[in-house]
């Protein structure tokens, strides 16, 4: 590892803006075609749930496993159909600026463009704009929904509605639309209730979703595409899974067909019981490729009550930023499964706790703990003020915290996976390091907080360069022994055997272990 001196490196801002912009042609769709923004956890328009509680029809009997597959399902379809309905929604996008080319008024004139002196638009009217605008336009959104209530209570995703002006309702093949009320909304589980002034709806009846098992027939209902209700069936093809579009994700993936304007409907079990509402597909073109996600039933339902009957979503906030265990790592904790601590938020149950950066959570009461994911699911799905039980592994021994969950807010959600260091003699040959100035602080906002030595440059051919170091990580610990500055940190890696060496680095805000092994060319 070499140190420099600093200034010639802020170009690296464009450096990373180039290496996110790579993707590898395989997609996370919304089934609506959206996607859903990552804000607040719930914003209710309603200022409060009604006088009474959501009273939701539940079924948790088992699954009939042992029953002949039927030859149709029509029987159940029809007694479900009439709960599973379509969304509406509407927003108005502003026009976009023109060239200056088309500012020209002989122009405008010619083209009969709204605001032309002459023209047929009229300037300043609701339908045009001044000053080279193209009008305002209205952009339509369709999904689907289901009732959950007779008296008009109802659930869909949050990116069917998100942004919307407007939203409304049609039951079946009705053209009668209601106005729909967002009574609140969950991007970061992408849930929403509406609630539309009507009595006599058909609820739908919610199974139990932690039933489930891979190879379970399941039907999926909605509108795909806007042509009307349509059913597809498969079978669950697997459960818990997790494909980067939020924070906390348990989907149940099933190779029942779902499109576009399939998200928001029901994921139904052979005897017609909701236990999935039906979300995203993974696909390269946008269309249905056999792989598709649904919320379980069991986390919608907890998240919708809360929404309805308090007007809000609490989850539990533990206060670490976990990193999935890779073979590296696992080698390096000793851990073969567990979410490995790569910072502890300051003053957080975790940190009075006791529980430290390196730790590998293993358990959560008695849950145990497979992943960062399922770490960060398990810790919301618990209500704040609760105290939980924490079985970690630290230096290879296992160890117990006890924790007092505190309620998670907005800047307690995580972000994404980052890297780590490099170097020229000793370990992280390729790697040049820089020390931390407030100037270089308020360009690229890294808090005063943060200690370490910043990566200037780094060879791309080098074992830091293919392994994930980029230029602008900021390099925390070496081995885990802490880095202050650029030349503690040349002089760690000089001290350093290799080949291998452990490094905990800083990226956009988030901190996280990398292992770079230099006998790897």
């Amino acid at each position: 590892m070499k140190s420099t001196p600093f200034p010639q490196i802020l170009a690296f801002v464009a450096v990373f803006a180039l290496a996110c912009a790579g993707t590898t042609g395989l997609t996370v769709w919304a089934a609506d075609a959206k996607t859903a923004e990552k804000k607040s956890a719930a914003t209710p328009k309603a200022k409060a749930g009604p006088k009474t509680p959501l009273r939701l029809q539940v079924d948790s009997r088992p699954i009939n496993r042992d029953a002949a597959d039927r030859v149709s399902y029509a029987a159940i379809i029809g007694k479900t159909a009439a709960s599973v309905v379509y969304v509406h929604s509407s927003r108005t996008v502003p026009g976009r600026d023109l060239a200056p080319f088309f500012d020209d008024p002989m122009f405008r004139r010619f083209f009969e463009i709204p605001g032309a002196p002459g023209g047929s638009g009229r300037e300043g009217g609701s339908g045009s704009r001044r000053g080279g605008r193209l009008p305002d336009q209205t952009q339509q959104g369709l999904g689907s929904g289901v009732v959950i209530s007779a008296d008009g209570y109802i659930l869909t995703n949050n990116h069917v509605i998100e942004g919307a002006d407007d939203v409304r309702v049609s039951i079946g093949e009705s053209n009668k639309r209601y106005d729909a009320k967002v009574v609140g909304r969950d991007a970061l589980a992408d849930i929403a209730v509406l609630k539309i002034e009507a009595t006599g709806l058909a609820p739908a009846v919610l199974g139990d979703s932690d039933q489930l098992m891979v190879g379970d027939v399941v039907l999926a209902i909605g509108n795909p595409f806007g042509v009307g209700q349509s059913v597809s069936r498969g079978i669950v093809s697997a459960l818990s899974r997790g494909v980067g579009i939020g924070p906390f994700e348990d989907f149940i993936q099933t190779d029942a067909a779902i499109n576009p304007g399939n998200s928001g409907g029901a994921l139904l079990d052979t005897d017609g019981r909701v236990v999935g509402i039906n979300t995203a597909i993974l696909s390269r073109s946008g269309g249905f490729n056999g792989v598709g996600f649904a919320i379980p039933i069991n986390l919608v339902r907890s998240i919708a009550e809360q929404i309805v009957n308090t007007g809000r979503v609490e989850r539990g906030f533990l206060g670490v930023a976990p990193q999935d265990l890779t073979e590296e790592l696992s080698a390096q904790f000793k851990a073969e499964r567990g979410a490995l601590i790569t910072e502890v938020t300051e003053d957080s149950p975790a940190e009075k706790a006791g529980l430290k950066s390196g730790d590998v959570i293993l358990k959560v009461n008695a849950t145990e703990i497979r992943d960062a994911r399922h770490l960060l699911l398990t810790i919301s799905q618990i209500a704040p003020d609760s105290r939980v039980t924490i079985e970690y592994l630290r230096d290879g021994k296992r160890g117990h915290a006890n924790a007092t969950l505190t309620r998670r807010d907005d800047s307690a959600l995580t972000r994404g996976n980052f890297t780590s260091p490099g170097k020229d003699e000793g370990v992280l040959n390729g790697v040049t390091v820089g020390d931390l100035t407030p100037q270089l602080r308020d360009q690229l906002g890294i808090a005063p907080r943060i200690k370490g030595a910043l990566i200037t440059d780094v060879d791309p051919d080098s074992p830091s360069g293919k392994q994930g170091l980029r230029v602008g990580d900021v390099i925390l610990e070496l081995d885990r022994r802490e880095v202050t500055d650029a030349e503690s940190a040349v002089k760690l890696s000089e001290e350093i055997e290799g080949p291998k060496v452990l490094v905990l680095i800083h990226r956009n805000g988030r901190n996280q272990f990398l292992t770079i092994d230099e006998s790897k060319e």
